[in-house]
């Protein structure tokens, strides 16, 4: 996984050109005005999911990872934290394919705390769980790129 900021998008000339082209999308758009819902930028390669909701208690949330894309999660507006830890240390459950969707039960190995303009790459090995509050609950605003792994 790789944690930062778009302010610093310079440190990560490694990255691969997929993931840039997101990060250049969002530079080109405003996603803030844009619908809760999936947007295609290059069929079913490259695309984003804008997202609303209220951060919750750790105990109300799940685990996923995710097998055919990685995720690029940028957060829009608000803050929330995003436990981590590794495929390796999990008890993996059911995956659904047709959505990307691998679920587990595990603890927490360390966590994030995503601020607007802070993102996250979740790469098949790195189980996430989002929308965990940062003291109060709240609503937060969040662009979710879908990258097809090759």
């Amino acid at each position: 996984m790789i944690f930062g900021n778009v302010e610093n998008l310079e440190e990560y000339s490694f990255l691969d050109q997929a993931i840039k082209e997101c990060f250049e999308y969002a530079k080109k758009n405003d996603l803030m005005a844009f619908e809760n819902k999936s947007h295609e930028i290059d069929g079913d390669r490259i695309f984003v999911n804008i997202v609303e909701y209220e951060t919750k208690d750790e105990d109300q949330r799940f685990w996923e990872a995710h097998k055919k894309y990685l995720d690029i999660h940028l957060m829009l507006d608000g803050e929330e934290e995003i436990g981590l830890n590794f495929l390796k240390n999990m008890t993996v459950k059911d995956y659904v394919d047709e959505d990307d969707f691998l679920s587990m039960d595990g603890d927490k190995n360390s966590s994030v705390v995503l601020s607007k303009g802070d993102f996250l790459v979740c790469f098949p090995n790195d189980c996430h769980m989002t929308a965990i509050k940062v003291g109060d609950s709240q609503k937060i605003k969040k662009a979710i790129f879908k990258v097809k792994i090759s």
